[in-house]
């Protein structure tokens, strides 16, 4: 299989770039580096640094699947630059379904699950669910085989752990190496439902081959922490800090619908993750 991995230098491009060369495809990545990193190159892959808004013009090779990740993937940033997430993340992703349709290429598509707290909290939120109505506007009128996968909270290898598309689980690593006490949004009582990125790896992998037509599967790990239970696995002392707008009080994965139809079954434990970087990193 040939592969195309929009934003393959991220997080989860990344991750996911390591299991297709695992499984022996080919892949080539799109990424202009904005939140990905050149040290996220894996040997095999060739990556080619283009951004989702003009990397397809003068591209001619086809592939089998479409892994679109490319995104700016966090509700504060997308708050203070509206315009800058709506083009990449609106615009960018109408540029990906083109390319598509005009080679009759399956596109997987990376939602988001902020879409279920408010489409208008955030313009990250809406953009990323304006991609999911032009994934099923593209199946719809052009019969273009696209699926949604909506993440939640991911976490694990190569997760970002400062700057602006730092994730919370990466921010208390941090935190920690560093002996700071660990910054708590509001009063901490957000829940979330964090979801270990090889989980995330495997839904993305099982959606291959399947005949959709703009289907959703939500893919989490169907359990809930609060910041504050959080804090505790880490064992570190926490400050806190105001609260910010755009966030929500709490996230639930259902993946019945995955577990259904993919047979997908997170099998990563968050407690168990946290514990056993700990115990690797406490002395350092």
């Amino acid at each position: 299989m040939q592969a195309l991995v929009t934003g393959g230098a991220g997080f989860v491009g990344t991750n996911l770039i390591k299991r297709l060369l695992k499984d022996g495809h080919e892949v080539v990545s799109f990424d202009n580096y904005s939140t990905g990193f050149k040290e996220n190159e894996q040997d095999g892959c060739r990556y080619i640094e283009t951004d989702i808004i003009d990397g397809f013009k003068n591209w001619i090779k086809k592939f089998d699947v479409i892994f679109h990740l490319g995104a700016l993937a966090r509700i504060q940033p997308s708050i203070k630059n509206p315009s800058e997430t709506i083009k990449n993340n609106f615009d960018g992703t109408l540029n990906v379904l083109e390319y598509a349709r005009k080679n009759n290429t399956p596109v997987i598509y990376a939602g988001s699950s902020s879409k279920h707290h408010g489409l208008y909290g955030s313009p990250y939120a809406w953009s990323k669910y304006g991609g999911e109505e032009l994934c099923k506007l593209y199946s719809e009128v052009y019969g273009l085989n696209t699926t949604i996968c909506r993440f939640y909270n991911v976490y694990g290898p190569h997760h970002i752990r400062t700057g602006t598309y730092a994730t919370v689980i990466g921010i208390f690593e941090n935190q920690f190496l560093n002996n700071e006490h660990l910054t708590v949004v509001g009063d901490g009582e957000q829940r979330r439902d964090f979801t270990h990125i090889d989980d995330i790896v495997d839904g993305l992998i099982r959606c291959v081959g399947k005949n959709h037509k703009g289907e959703i599967f939500e893919l989490g790990s169907g359990i809930n922490y609060s910041i504050n239970e959080l804090v505790e696995m880490f064992g570190c002392k926490k400050k806190f800090i105001p609260s910010r707008p755009g966030e929500y009080d709490v996230t639930l994965c259902d993946y019945s619908k995955a577990k259904n139809v993919l047979g997908y079954q997170p099998k990563n434990n968050l407690e168990n993750y946290i514990t056993n970087w700990v115990e690797v990193n406490k002395w350092k």
